[in-house]
């Protein structure tokens, strides 16, 4: 029997669908059978990409270490004893040397961390000049500097920055499990700034904090629900480092990893789903599974910010025997 609602096979979606996603109905997307689940994610996904290609970006981090909030599953706060150090932001030279390798090694979206609270002017000036620098090189770029006012969101379009990154984390319901230090609200307000003032929005969360399935639903509802949706939504799978809150969190089932990927695709069909941290401890298999299930884009290179990513080569490999190219590639 189909149980499947219609607009799920609809294929004139846009960002600006008017379709709102109760939290009980992404709920039971996650409930379909496995097979059910991304049978249908595919068929959004084919309904708006080439299934075999995607897009490469690389993530810097620009200033390490001494944050002041107390995000439960992050090694760079200042809270924890993770053996993250505080370090000074780097500088422009440094930056641009690192997103010439990012190119050369075939990424065309450069993204630039940085771990504060929210950045000073004094913090956006140094921004600024990069944004124009690693664009001077082709490549696309984004931002995640934590919370922007409107006068900050305004300079970065101004730089020419493409996507801003703020992710959400969670639903509100499980987020004050895991941060204290801001609320939902501020996270929102920040990303209603950055589309306000014209740049792409970069917007998702991480899974296996310990939240429930209508939590991780809640999630997913929270993003598919913004007018219009994120461009990118990178879902994260909890990298747990000692040290940090999250650091003992029991292991998430690969499989319900998978399924956040395909019901994100199907919710936001036209969005880039990115297979963001926690990739160097999955498997080629589970990774393969996450593309049948609609993810179009990772992050590329050794490093995320603190933790370990695949390296080029193995990416290179499995993307390969999978017959799948960066969409930015001429074929």
């Amino acid at each position: 029997m189909n149980t499947l609602n219609p607009h799920f096979s609809q294929h004139g979606d846009t960002p600006e669908s008017t379709h709102h996603w109760p939290v009980a109905e992404v709920e039971a997307l996650f409930n379909l059978p496995f097979s059910d689940l991304l049978y249908h994610a595919q068929q959004v996904h084919r309904a708006h990409f080439d299934p075999n290609a995607v897009q490469l970006s690389t993530l810097l981090s620009i200033k390490t270490g001494g944050c002041s909030e107390d995000c439960g599953y992050c090694p760079q706060s200042a809270f924890h004893k993770s053996g993250v150090e505080n370090q000074r932001m780097l500088d422009v030279a440094a930056v641009v040397k690192a997103a010439e390798a990012a190119k050369a090694c075939g990424a065309d979206r450069f993204c630039m961390g940085a771990a504060w609270r929210e950045p000073t002017e004094a913090d956006l000036d140094s921004v600024v000049d990069m944004i124009k620098a690693v664009r001077g090189l082709g490549m696309e770029t984004c931002a995640t500097l934590g919370m922007l006012t409107e006068s900050q969101a305004q300079r970065l379009k101004g730089a020419g920055l493409d996507y801003y990154n703020h992710n959400l984390d969670t639903s509100p319901e499980f987020y004050g499990s895991i941060i204290s230090t801001r609320d939902y609200q501020d996270r929102l307000d920040t990303l209603e700034r950055v589309r306000s003032a014209g740049m792409n929005v970069c917007s998702g969360g991480i899974v296996g904090m310990g939240e429930s399935l209508t939590e991780r639903a809640g999630l997913i509802a929270q993003l598919a629900n913004m007018q219009p949706y994120p461009e990118s939504v990178p879902i994260n799978h909890l990298v747990k480092v000692e040290g940090t809150a999250l650091a003992n969190q029991q292991d998430l089932d690969p499989l319900d990893f998978v399924r956040t990927i395909a019901v994100a695709r199907i919710t936001m069909p036209k969005a880039r789903v990115r297979l963001s941290a926690g990739r160097q401890q999955m498997s080629d298999a589970v990774q393969t599974l996450c593309f049948l299930a609609g993810a179009n884009s990772i992050f590329y290179g050794e490093q995320l910010l603190t933790t370990g990513n695949p390296d080029v080569e193995r990416d290179r490999a499995l993307l390969d025997k999978l017959g799948m190219y960066a969409y930015s590639e001429d074929h």
